[in-house]
């Protein structure tokens, strides 16, 4: 039988806790001293309880979640011994990026059981006919694939369609009419918005209007299944507490947006780490950014997670970086029990209230958009390019003071530490100069002025 253990003492109410605080600082001012103010426009307290929970935030986190890895299928038939071996190592979703307009699913699903295994199929094209070959493909088979179809994402991040409005809107509309089978179709891809620099909030509301531009664009057809599952793909930055809040309240938007539509208010969550934060000297950190980076995916309540390798930046596709990266997963599956509870973060009073507080600024940026027309036309305008490179700007203004840390390239950089024979990729941002439709959003990260600099003094 439990024991009363805390009966003899009584409860502390916030105001209470703030001015026993404000004796101890001895006339100091408390809001200057006590309060952080981030970048994404939340003020931290030095402490949260009871009080601070909403009574409404709810969420409902997947019960499991599971360990990705992604493959670029360049050759068919080695994409599908990587898929078979890596699931013998403890993958236990893929995640397929397919270049080319012809494919023969025969062969790249070869011996893997579909029943049971996720797949997601990201493609770096726009074909009707392959999505068909598909779906004849498995006409007959019980399977669990992801379509990540985004025609959206795609003029965003290349400034571009695959062809133009009207024909990638057909393709996408012949698509979704015939794909009622698969357990989802199409994806918002949130990636780029953190990759390139928007706050928290921004990439919510940026997530939930792209979204809810396909939401109203197929419920004018009335093409909407009720058993519908939207797909975001996200990535998860270093701020722990924050990232695990941001998903959190991702679901919580979109179960308030869907709601509006009559449909199922579950959606499909494939998390992976930032590009952002990810550093060329001292490049064994990364190691420690996308494993916090993971762990706050998994709290959050990610469906799948993938892992980036931690030289993802400067060398190709290697055996050891993906082996290293699939291992960090296993351990925190494995051996520190991240996969026993479903809802781990339920009932923190500083993340429950971080979630309310993200949800809140990132409704207010969707009103926004909506009330200016949408975001297609927001982003066709500059807009959303715009806030995204204000917000951007801020970031790299605070990481070239040192105001945020990236440890051995702005704070404890080893002067011996030489990359210049060591990179197989180009790690910075390519500028091709060519005519787009609008101007894309770019992803850069925050140490390659730095690098830059550094590399140069090498020669």
């Amino acid at each position: 039988m439990s024991q009363p253990l805390f009966n003899e003492f009584h409860e502390v109410s916030a105001k209470e806790w703030k001015q026993k605080i404000q004796f101890d600082l001895k006339g100091a001012d408390y809001n200057e001293k006590l309060i952080f103010h981030s970048k994404d426009g939340i003020s931290v307290k030095p402490f949260y309880n009871a009080e601070d929970i909403p009574e409404s935030n709810t969420v409902s986190p997947p019960r499991s979640w599971n360990i990705c890895e992604r493959i670029y299928v360049a050759d068919t038939l080695k994409s599908n011994h990587t898929a078979l071996e890596i699931l013998e190592k403890g993958t236990e979703s893929l995640w397929f990026v397919i270049p080319a307009e012809t494919l023969d699913f025969n062969i790249l699903f070869d011996k893997i059981d579909l029943a049971k295994t996720p797949i997601y199929l990201k493609f770096e094209i726009h074909s009707e006919e392959l999505i068909n070959s598909l779906i004849k493909y498995l006409s007959t088979k019980d399977h669990l694939i992801n379509l990540q179809v985004d025609i959206i994402g795609n003029l965003a991040k290349s400034g571009n369609w695959y062809y133009d409005l009207n024909k990638d809107h057909t393709i996408l509309n012949n698509i979704f009419s015939n794909s009622k089978n698969f357990n989802s179709v199409l994806c918002v891809d949130g990636t780029l918005y953190q990759n390139s620099g928007a706050t928290i909030p921004q990439e919510l509301a940026y997530m939930l209007a792209h979204a809810n531009e396909y939401l109203n664009h197929f419920e004018k057809d009335g093409n909407i299944d009720p058993t519908f599952h939207l797909q975001f793909l996200t990535a998860t930055g270093s701020n722990y507490f924050f990232e695990i809040a941001k998903l959190r309240a991702l679901r919580l938007l979109y179960s308030s947006l869907i709601s509006e539509y009559n449909i199922s208010e579950d959606c499909i969550i494939l998390s992976q780490s930032t590009k952002r934060d990810k550093a060329l000297y001292d490049y064994n950190v990364n190691l420690l950014r996308t494993t916090t980076q993971s762990m706050s995916a998994i709290l959050g309540g990610a469906n799948d997670v993938y892992n980036s390798p931690y030289d993802a930046i400067y060398h190709k596709n290697n055996e050891f970086g993906d082996r290293i990266a699939r291992n960090q997963l296993l351990v925190l599956k494995n051996e520190s029990y991240f996969d026993k509870v479903s809802n781990a973060s339920d009932g923190s009073y500083y993340i429950e209230t971080l979630t309310t507080q993200f949800a809140e600024k990132a409704l207010e940026i969707f009103k926004e958009i909506e009330k200016g027309g949408g975001f297609l036309k927001q982003l066709k305008e500059g807009i959303i390019q715009r806030k995204i490179s204000e917000s951007a700007k801020k970031e790299q203004e605070l990481f070239d003071a040192g105001k945020i840390t990236l440890i051995g390239t702005n704070k404890f950089q080893n002067p011996e530490d030489k990359m210049s024979d060591d990179l197989e990729l180009y790690p910075f941002l390519k500028m091709n100069p060519r005519k787009t439709l609008i101007q894309p959003i770019l992803e850069t990260r925050l140490a390659e002025k730095t690098e830059k600099q550094r590399l140069n003094n090498e020669k």
